[in-house]
């Protein structure tokens, strides 16, 4: 659902001080680049690491895959409309957490959005506007209030047949965060996981340092505008200016309102700081479906969680509690 739009600069000191290094990996896991760094004694160490954590992202991808026919996420979707689904309570507490998500953004987040009917194309080929009926019958399987949850035996409903849920808009954040959680047990004292920029960050750099992102402006890729510190959390950087069309003047994107079926207008890209990966990725999207105001209003009212908006014009905005010193 996104393409990086905020180029995330990773900066770290790539030898030896005081007995720990810091290596990178950089891989294709769930369908995206992962990046993955860690501060290790050595190189054997680190790898080690690193192996752990492309363990458990697979693990990940294995639990909640909705392309992979045998993931119980596609249990629960052939079910859809006729039985409930008994899943792994990580795999249900993850529902019920987007399905939080979803009641906090008023259904701007919504895992049912898989149930869209793909009337918008984003490869050139579109000629015209879908109309107005196709739009409205796109969303009709759409609704988080149709995902049914029995705690008591962890199990999942999708009311509607047909209906559909999944996770390509929280997944690869809540892996990064299953991946970072299992590295910090394991021993690993600092390091990031990248995921596609879904970032998570621990520990510091070797030189005892934070970890320090860019913000960079999308539509001037060699013009920063700020360099932001990192610790021990999470920033997902989202875009949507790369993927999009124009009808009568106005511009279209790839990120759609799962209410209502039209695309986003009005931002090119969203960085959302928060403590995991999971919650800023969730929150990204949802700022883009409710647009700038409605989404700085809504992160404003959240504790720990911070945003920074790019506007189509290349304006930036920020929530309440984050200071931009600006390069």
């Amino acid at each position: 659902m996104k393409n990086l739009s905020i180029i995330i600069l990773v900066l770290f000191l790539n030898f030896q001080v005081g007995a720990q290094i810091t290596h990178k990996r950089t891989l294709k896991l769930m369908g995206s680049r992962f990046d993955i760094t860690v501060v290790a004694k050595d190189t054997i160490q680190a790898d080690g690491f690193i192996d752990l954590a492309i363990s458990e992202i697979t693990r990940i991808e294995q639990l909640i895959s909705s392309w992979d026919p045998k993931s119980q996420t596609s249990k629960i979707n052939e079910n859809a409309g006729v039985n409930p689904v008994i899943v792994d309570k990580e795999l249900f507490d993850l529902i019920q957490r987007a399905m939080s998500i979803s009641k906090l953004t008023d259904g701007a987040f919504d895992i049912s959005y898989a149930s869209m009917d793909k009337i918008w194309k984003f490869d050139g080929s579109m000629t015209q506007m879908p109309s107005e009926e196709n739009i409205k019958a796109s969303v009709e399987k759409v609704g988080y209030e149709n995902i049914v949850l029995d705690a008591s035996n962890s199990s999942v409903f999708l009311r509607k047949k047909g209906m559909k849920i999944g996770f390509g808009a929280i997944g690869k954040g809540y892996a990064a965060d299953k991946a970072k959680s299992l590295l910090i047990e394991k021993g690993a004292v600092s390091g990031i996981i990248n995921a596609s920029g879904d970032m998570n960050t621990w520990g510091n750099q070797v030189n005892g340092e934070e970890w320090k992102v860019a913000i960079t402006n999308p539509l001037d890729k060699n013009k920063a505008f700020a360099l932001l510190p990192i610790t021990n959390g999470a920033v997902v950087t989202s875009g949507n200016y790369e993927k999009q069309v124009t009808f009568n003047g106005k511009r279209y994107t790839h990120i759609i309102d799962p209410r209502t079926g039209y695309p986003s207008s009005g931002i090119i890209s969203v960085t959302v700081f928060a403590p995991k990966a999971e919650l800023a990725d969730a929150l990204a999207t949802s700022v883009f479906v409710m647009g700038k105001e409605v989404g700085l209003n809504r992160i404003n009212q959240l504790p720990n969680i911070e945003c920074i908006i790019i506007d189509e014009k290349g304006n930036l905005f920020t929530s309440n509690n984050i200071e931009i010193n600006k390069i």
